[in-house]
Order: C-alpha cells, then sequence, then structure tokens
C-alpha cells in the first residue's frame, strides 16, 4: 500500500509512541497538519509562538523523560526554533524538530519562506538533515529518534521539503538498519580500578557532580554511592538533585554564586570524583587555581567533555547509570571525619542566607519547599534563577524536579517549559519562578495555559530591573546602571543609578495582564501574604495563577566570585 510522505510522518510519530506534538502551522508544513487532522493518538498541542513551542517541547522531555517533539512551518516558523534548539541541545536535551521546508526545486533560490535551517542549526544540534528523497524519509525519522536520546542526549532537526510530504511511496515504517551513531564505548575497568584506588586512599575527597547524573536518572546509585562512601556531595546548578539538597552529605552549589563551603572544599580537596559535568566558567573560575591540589578523576559519556576545561588525571568515557553500579560494589567507607567537620564547620559558619528584613527570595522559596512537596519547578534566567537554586530543597527523584537553562541560559524559557511539563505531568502541581524581564520574553504562552486549562503557578520576583545584570553593574561598573532598569521613560534622567520614589510606575500591571488573559492574579507586598497566596495557586484548578513579589528593588544575589577571581575568592555578605 502507498502513501504520502505526510501519512508517513503520523506514522512513524506513533510508531515512536509519540503521544504530544507542539505545532504550529503555516504553508509549507500544512501538508503535514491535513495528516494529523482528526488524529486521536497525538496531542497537538498550539502554543502562541515558536520559541514558546520548542521550550514547551523541551520542557516536556525533561519532566517525562520522553523524547520531545515539535513540528513548524519553514522560514520564520524554523529560525523561531534556533534558540530553542540550542538551549536544548546545551542541556542534553532529547529533541525532535520538524521544519517545513520548499519544494526540493526551489531550494537554493530565494523562494518565499526559505532558509537553510539545517545549515543554521547544524552547529547547535547534535545532527540536522534535509529529506531529499521520499524512500528515505521512514529510515531518517527512525535514526533521528535513536540519536536524539542514544548517549549523551540532544536534538535532532529534520527538514521536510513539501514534495516530499505529498510524494507517495511504501507505507512501512521499517527500522533503522545498521546504526551509524554509536553513543559510547563499554566500561574501562582498568580506568574505574585506578580512579577507586585513587578514591580509597583520599584523605579530603569530594564529589562534584553535574547534570549528567539527572539526565540518565542515576540519583538513586549517586545516593547509595555517596552513603557508602561517606564523601561530601558538591553540585553545578544543573547537577542539583542528584542527592537530597536536606541529606548530610550535601555540601551546596559550586561555582559563580556558589556556597562558601563548596567552592572552599573545591579548593582544598585532594581528590575531585567528578561525573557528568563540562567544567564550565560558571563552576571553575579561574581555571588554573581549580582544584589545584586535586588529583582530577572525571566521568562522561561525551569524551570531548573530558580535559576541555579542567585536565582530567583519570579520564572515565561512560555513561554514569552504568559506571556507579561498579563502583559502588568495589568502594568502602572512608575514615575522613575530620574532613567532613571542617565543611559542616564552614556551612555552620557561612550560610548562604539573605539577612535583608521583608520580603525576600529565600523566604517565598522557603514557602515553596513547604507548600510544594511534590511538583516541577522550573525557572528562567537571571537572578530568579539563581535564588531558585540556592534556596530550593531537591530530593533526589522526580517527585521534586527543577528545569532551568543551565548551558545557554535562556531567558524566556520559564513559562513555556512549565507547561510543557504540565501537558506531561497533568498530576503534578508545576510552578515556574521567573523574573520580570524573564517573564515578558514569552508571556504570550499564558494563552496556551488558559485553552488547554493548565493550572500552572507563576511566580514573577518583580525587582524592576534586569536585575542580574543590574547587580554586575552595580559591584562592577560603578552603579552606571544602563539600560537595566525596567521602569524606564523617555524622560528619565539617562544616569541614574539607583532606584528612588520619583520612577514611573512599572509596565506592565502584571495582575491585570493576568486577569485579562483569564488568570487569576495576585501582588504579594508583604512576606505575611506569601503562605496564603501560594496556597491559593495550589488549590486553583483549572487556570494558571500569576503571582508577582514585589521585592526589594537592589537584592542581590551572594555570594559572588567577581570575574578573574579563583572560586575560593567570594564576595560575602558580610564583607560588601
Amino acid at each position: 500500500m502507498k502513501m504520502s510522505g505526510a501519512e508517513l510522518f503520523v506514522k512513524a510519530l506513533k510508531e515512536e509512541h509519540v503521544d504530544t506534538l507542539f505545532a504550529y502551522p503555516g504553508g509549507q508544513a500544512i501538508d503535514l497538519f491535513d495528516a494529523l487532522y482528526g488524529e486521536e493518538a497525538i496531542n497537538v498541542i498550539l502554543p502562541r509562538h515558536e520559541q514558546g513551542l520548542v521550550h514547551a517541547a523541551d520542557g516536556y522531555a525533561r519532566s517525562t523523560g520522553k523524547t520531545g517533539v515539535c513540528l513548524v512551518t519553514s522560514g520564520p516558523g524554523a529560525t523561531n526554533l534556533v534558540t530553542g534548539i540550542a538551549t536544548a541541545n546545551y542541556d542534553s536535551v532529547p529533541l525532535v524538530c520538524f521544519t517545513g521546508q520548499v519544494p526540493t526545486a526551489l531550494i537554493g533560490k530565494d523562494a518565499f519562506q526559505e532558509v537553510d535551517i539545517v545549515g543554521i542549526t547544524s552547529s547547535i544540534c547534535k545532527y540536522a538533515v534535509t529529506v531529499r528523497d521520499r524512500n528515505d524519509l521512514g529510515r531518517i525519522i527512525k535514526n533521528a529518534f535513536h540519536i536524539a536520546r542514544s548517549g549523551k542526549p540532544g536534538v535532532v532537526v529534520i527538514d521536510l521539503p513539501k514534495d516530499i510530504q505529498r510524494a507517495y511511496g511504501d507505507d512501512v515504517y521499517v527500522a533503522a538498519g545498521r546504526r551509524t551513531y554509536i553513543p559510547s564505548p563499554s566500561l574501562c575497568m582498568e580506568q574505574i580500578q585506578k580512579a577507586v584506588k585513587t578514591l580509597m586512599q583520599a584523605q579530603r575527597p569530594v564529589f562534584l557532580i553535574g547534570g549528567g547524573i539527572n539526565i540518565c536518572h542515576a540519583q538513586k546509585e549517586m545516593l547509595t554511592l555517596a552513603e557508602k562512601t561517606g564523601i561530601p556531595v558538591i553540585t553545578t546548578i544543573m547537577g542539583k538533585g542528584a542527592i537530597p539538597s536536606t541529606h548530610s552529605l550535601y555540601v551546596g552549589n559550586l561555582g559563580i554564586h556558589g556556597s562558601y563551603a563548596a567552592n572552599t572544599a573545591i579548593s582544598q580537596c585532594d581528590v575531585l570524583f567528578s561525573i557528568g559535568t563540562r567544567f564550565n566558567d560558571r563552576i571553575t573560575g579561574k581555571t588554573e587555581q581549580f582544584a589545584s591540589q586535586a588529583t582530577v578523576i572525571h566521568i562522561d559519556i561525551e569524551p570531548a567533555s573530558i580535559s576541555r576545561n579542567i585536565a582530567a588525571d583519570i579520564p572515565i568515557v561512560a555513561d554514569a547509570k552504568e559506571a556507579l553500579p561498579v563502583i559502588i560494589e568495589m568502594v568502602h567507607p572512608l575514615a575522613i571525619g575530620e574532613w567532613i567537620e571542617k565543611i559542616r564547620k564552614m556551612q555552620e559558619q557561612y550560610p548562604i542566607s539573605m539577612k535583608t528584613q521583608g520580603l525576600t527570595p529565600e523566604k517565598i522559596m522557603k514557602q515553596i519547599n513547604q507548600i510544594f512537596d511534590d511538583a516541577i519547578i522550573t525557572t528562567d534566567v537571571g537572578q530568579n534563577q539563581l535564588w531558585a537554586t540556592q534556596f530550593l530543597n531537591l530530593d533526589g527523584s522526580r517527585q521534586k524536579l527543577l528545569l532551568t537553562s543551565g548551558g545557554l541560559g535562556t531567558m524566556g524559557y520559564g513559562l513555556p517549559a512549565a507547561i510543557g511539563a504540565k501537558i506531561g505531568n497533568p498530576q503534578k502541581d508545576v510552578l515556574v519562578i521567573s523574573g520580570d524581564g524573564g517573564i515578558q520574553m514569552n508571556i504570550q504562552e499564558l494563552a496556551t495555559a488558559i485553552v488547554y486549562e493548565l493550572p500552572v503557578t507563576i511566580c514573577i520576583l518583580n525587582n524592576g530591573y534586569l536585575g542580574n545584570v543590574r547587580q554586575w553593574q552595580e559591584m562592577f561598573f560603578y552603579r552606571r546602571y544602563s539600560s537595566t532598569c525596567m521602569r524606564f521613560r523617555k524622560s528619565c534622567s539617562l544616569d541614574c543609578n539607583r532606584p528612588n520614589k520619583s520612577c514611573p510606575e512599572y509596565t506592565p500591571d502584571f495582575i491585570r495582564l493576568a486577569k485579562s488573559y483569564g488568570a487569576k492574579g495576585i501582588r504579594v507586598t508583604d512576606e505575611s501574604q506569601i503562605k496564603a497566596a501560594l496556597t491559593t495557586a495550589k488549590n486553583t484548578p483549572t487556570v494558571p495563577t500569576v503571582i508577582e513579589f514585589i521585592i526589594d528593588r537592589e537584592a542581590n544575589v551572594l555570594p559572588i566570585v567577581p570575574p578573574g577571581n579563583a572560586i575560593e575568592d567570594m564576595v560575602m555578605e558580610d564583607n560588601l
């Protein structure tokens, strides 16, 4: 039996068990949408912008463990995916993105809404391909799903010309032939034995855990390894949740805004056992002084990530999910009580805490911890993200999950990602933590939440600034607040460097805007109102709730490592 390429596309999605498709129609994808018409097995979600669409697919994938799938038309539809593709690929999220394309005979002739999306995205995704032959369509789709979710997950882009969609061919969705993509080699026992021997001889060891543990769902194994050895655990922002953040062995986050204890422990350790991290500049600070006293063991599924930024003395290319059970069988408890006690004293002496009075992000996060014990939390990027990663308790399981843009640092991610997460997890509470700047980048997705009856809770930390950049301007640029005030009017002084009583009103009024969409809106101006607002949102069944928290306009995220410093050279609240 013959079927069109568009019909085979739908059949392929069903064979790959795709139950949700985030899609926005257009001329060069209309045949695909026609083939989807009336299809009950696939829930087609229509967001309000393609960037919101791809972030929603990302949030769906991160929160469910499935491959996220999206479909857009050619030209601007495709290019609007670019930021989301890079966001997901940086954080190793499995996505398959289908883009419509002009007919093959018009490719390269500047046809209406023609762009070389494969050329545009090849450097920011795992694989990108234009289908040139209808007979190759099934094989390419099959391999795309295999590539996206195998090894180190990532994004695959499939460009579908209109004539390929319309062409008829075989109706068999064939399994892929010989795999051309080999995700990772088998475990090297010699390296693992060497690593374990080094670890068991350590006096001041630490585990440094990145997002790789959460990606491969090895939180249980990581907790077992930490408890069996008694070795303290430090995480990157993406690795938080690898073990419960309330666990006695958990030290804190590492990096530019890491805790004093975590940064100092890394600087003083003699063995650094790192798993699933790229050692990017946000965690290393001055690289030549990073863990300078330590033997570095590095496990990562991606060979290119090992020794790229920090040289590994013992490199191990492996999937942590496979390597950790082997290591667990080989280790024993270490007598490192003096080291543990030193770290605990540092945690007690220099806790991460906001000492200011009134309504603070710390108090908001702590109420979220108490009220939402089984939730998915997404963040935007900036101070809101950093406060969330400092103060939210994550338990190392899918009971409380944090979704955030770690590698690319994408503003506008939080709301659409929450929508995708809620669609994939309708039984769970889903919250967004955003700033007043980031929320406006994809605020149109409130309409998506309304029409699909998604009761997400949207927490806007409103300080009237692009807060993270403003903080840097305050601390390192002599308070020259250039283009960071969100209350700015044309009539304002161009050299304003601090908020005052004459500042204009904020635009927009988030509460009125929320209500115009059909959402519930609550403004919180005092810490006594936090609990009631969050409880109201939790008990609102079918519409989103926007809670605007009016926080101190110049609240800062501390500690902070100034640019060019080693990570132990931190600015603390007490030495400002």
